[in-house]
């Protein structure tokens, strides 16, 4: 069989009601149509979840936003090692170290800066930490602001990071 033979075979012209594609218009309209009166009258199907009257529950597992742990006497327990900015893939936490005045610790982060709107909620920061200072277990997970300056939290914010609310 040549080559234009089997060409033929499987290209036919098309005749011009064909090639308006009404059939095929009226088929994706029908389609768009059902979609949108289900969506209309059986609102109860829907994935859509009506926040914030509605809050979606999520696993165990989910990491929330982070909090810096503190030791008994109330000071921060980080030693600003620098192991959880070297382990965040997205470069969203800064550290400034300074001397503390208790011998037995030798550093504490004069600033902790974590820049929210970088953070891709990872957990590698919290896998790093030698000492149990970053967690990610606030059980947060809406975080709304109306500026980019609160999504930079500091050292202050993330030790008082257990109550809910808005940033």
């Amino acid at each position: 069989m040549s080559r234009d033979s089997k060409l033929h075979r499987w290209h036919h012209r098309m005749n011009f009601v064909e090639s308006l594609y009404l059939g095929e218009i009226f088929r994706g309209m029908g389609i768009t149509m059902s979609h949108m009166l289900r969506n209309l009258f059986w609102t109860k199907d829907m994935p859509t979840v009506q926040y914030p009257e509605e809050h979606r529950d999520y696993s165990d597992r989910f990491r929330g936003r982070h909090r810096l742990m503190q030791r008994e006497d109330g000071t921060e327990k980080c030693v600003a090692c620098m192991m959880c900015s070297t382990a965040c893939p997205s470069d969203c936490i800064h550290i400034t170290a300074g001397e503390h005045e208790d011998p037995s610790i030798e550093k504490y982060p004069e600033t902790f800066e974590i820049d929210l709107l970088r953070c891709v909620y990872c957990g590698f920061c919290e896998e790093a930490c030698p000492v149990d200072a970053i967690r990610m277990d606030t059980g947060i997970y809406e975080i709304a602001g109306t500026s980019r300056e609160q999504f930079y939290v500091n050292k202050e914010f993330l030790l008082n990071n257990n109550q809910q609310g808005t940033l």
